[in-house]
C-alpha cells in the first residue's frame, strides 16, 4: 500500500513537471520574430586620432594614430562591433573649416546641458530618456567635457550651411560662463553631433572631474543604445569574412591610465603595422 501510495505520488509529481516544461518550451517557441527590416549585426567603423593619445609617453613614432578604447567600449555596450578606420589611408576625409570655431574653456570639466527652449526631442537621442533624467541634466554636471573649441548658438544660426543641415538641442555653458552649442541633430539625415563625451562615464578614470554617478552612467548608456539603434537602421552590410579581418579584436590594447591622465586604453596602428596584419591574414588564408 506504501509502496503504491509512493509510485503513484511520483507519478503525479512527474506529471505536473512535465507539464510545466511543456508550458515554458510552448511559451519559448511562441516569441515574436525580430523586425526583419533591422540589421541585428551592426559594424561601427571609428576613425583613428594622430598621435598617441598620451603625448608621447606610449609612442612617439611620427605615423602613430590612435582611437581611445572607450569608444569602442562604447559601441560594444549597445551591441555593435567596431572596425579601425586610419585616418592615413584616406587623402581627405572632411573640408576644413577652422574659420567657424570659437575658444572656450571647457577642457577636463563636468557641466550639465541646456535643452533648447521649446525644442522637440521626440526621434533625438533625448527622447528615450525619462524625463527625471532629463531634468537633472540640466541642474547636474553628468556630463564630461574636454575641448578647448566651439561655436555659440548666435555663430551657428549665422552660418547658413550648419543651421540649414543642423537643428540644435543642447548648449552648455563654459568655465567663463560663454554658451556653446552642444548637441546637434541632421534635420533630414540620421546624424547626431557631441560636444561632450558621453563614453567618459562609464570607461574612462583619468580625471576626477568625469561623474561616475549613477544618473551619469545612465546617461551613457542611454546615448550608446540610440546610437546603436540607429545604425540597426541601415541596411549596408559589408561582406561577413571582411568584417572578420578587420575587426578591433584584431588588436590589443595598450593601457596607459598609470599616468593619471589621458585614456584609460588606447588602440595604436601605423600604416606599417597595419599592412604587416594584412599580409599575415592573407598568408594565413592561402
Amino acid at each position: 500500500m506504501g509502496n503504491s501510495l509512493l509510485i503513484s505520488l511520483f507519478l503525479f509529481v512527474s506529471a505536473i513537471t512535465t507539464t510545466e516544461t511543456q508550458l515554458l518550451f510552448d511559451t519559448q517557441q511562441s516569441c515574436p520574430a525580430p523586425d526583419s527590416t533591422l540589421n541585428y549585426r551592426p559594424v561601427i567603423g571609428i576613425v583613428s586620432h594622430p598621435g598617441d593619445g598620451a603625448t608621447g609617453r606610449l609612442s612617439n613614432a611620427t605615423n602613430v594614430s590612435y582611437i581611445a578604447a572607450s569608444y569602442v567600449k562604447f559601441a560594444e555596450m549597445a551591441g555593435a562591433t567596431v572596425i579601425p578606420l586610419l585616418y592615413t589611408e584616406p587623402s581627405q576625409i572632411l573640408n576644413q573649416d577652422n574659420n567657424i570655431l570659437e575658444e572656450f574653456s571647457a577642457a577636463s570639466q563636468a557641466s550639465t546641458v541646456q535643452l533648447v527652449e521649446n525644442v522637440n526631442i521626440e526621434g533625438t537621442v533625448f527622447g528615450r530618456f525619462p524625463p527625471v533624467l532629463l531634468k537633472k541634466m540640466g541642474t547636474d554636471c553628468l556630463v564630461m567635457q574636454n575641448h578647448h573649441f566651439g561655436i555659440s548658438p548666435e555663430r551657428f544660426q549665422a552660418n547658413r550651411h550648419l543651421s540649414s543641415f543642423f537643428r540644435v538641442l543642447t548648449t552648455s555653458t563654459d568655465e567663463n560662463n560663454k554658451v556653446y552649442v552642444s548637441t546637434v541633430q541632421a534635420k533630414r539625415y540620421p546624424i547626431t553631433a557631441f560636444q561632450w563625451h558621453p563614453e567618459k562615464n562609464v570607461f574612462e578614470w583619468g580625471s576626477s572631474r568625469i561623474p561616475h554617478t549613477e544618473d551619469a552612467i545612465q546617461v551613457t548608456t542611454h546615448v550608446a543604445n540610440y546610437f546603436i539603434s540607429e545604425a540597426r537602421k541601415s541596411s549596408n552590410k559589408p561582406v561577413a569574412r571582411e568584417v572578420l579581418d578587420k575587426l578591433i579584436y584584431n588588436y590589443n590594447p595598450t593601457y596607459g591610465g598609470k599616468a593619471g591622465k589621458g585614456y584609460d586604453e588606447v588602440y595604436l596602428f601605423t600604416p606599417h603595422s597595419a599592412l604587416e596584419f594584412s599580409v599575415e591574414k592573407k598568408e594565413q588564408c592561402n
